[in-house]
């Protein structure tokens, strides 16, 4: 199973939502969609713009973090007429259940968006649990 616990970071969250460092715009979240399909969860995550290079994804005592970096344009002599895209450090985590195999875990960057497929444990797989059907005793079982 796979927590997802919005309030986890509240306060770090609240503090970058309301600073405002000048003119260095720092990301404010990473976005993403999270879903199950069969046997294993989907996590997709937009990061437009980012450097494949500075994804760090880890898994530590339960907790899947994902991290990226995205370096701000800095030429000479540049007039910025307007700055909305954000740079900076951008990290998400989440909570992993116990159902989940993080060994298995595996990424893909593409066009912007970073998709990683957490499969299920074997043991936490659905299964058909076979009846055994007692057979009656026979007459001649009874006689001998």
């Amino acid at each position: 199973m796979l927590r997802f616990d919005p309030f986890g970071n509240v306060e770090a969250m609240t503090r970058s939502l309301l600073s405002d460092e000048g003119s260095r715009r720092s990301p404010r979240f990473m976005p993403m969609d999270l879903y199950k399909v069969d046997d294993h969860y989907v996590v997709d995550a937009d990061l437009p713009g980012i450097d494949p290079g500075s994804i760090e994804i880890s898994v530590d005592n339960g907790t899947l973090s994902i991290s990226a970096q995205r370096t701000a344009r800095s030429e000479d002599g540049v007039h910025w007429l307007a700055s909305e895209r954000f740079s900076g450090q951008y990290r998400r985590e989440l909570a992993l259940g116990e159902g989940v195999d993080r060994d298995n875990i595996t990424a893909l960057y593409d066009n912007g968006v970073l998709s990683l497929i957490i499969p299920l444990a074997e043991k936490a797989k659905p299964r058909r649990i076979e009846i055994s059907h007692a057979t009656k005793p026979s007459a001649q079982a009874i006689e001998s």
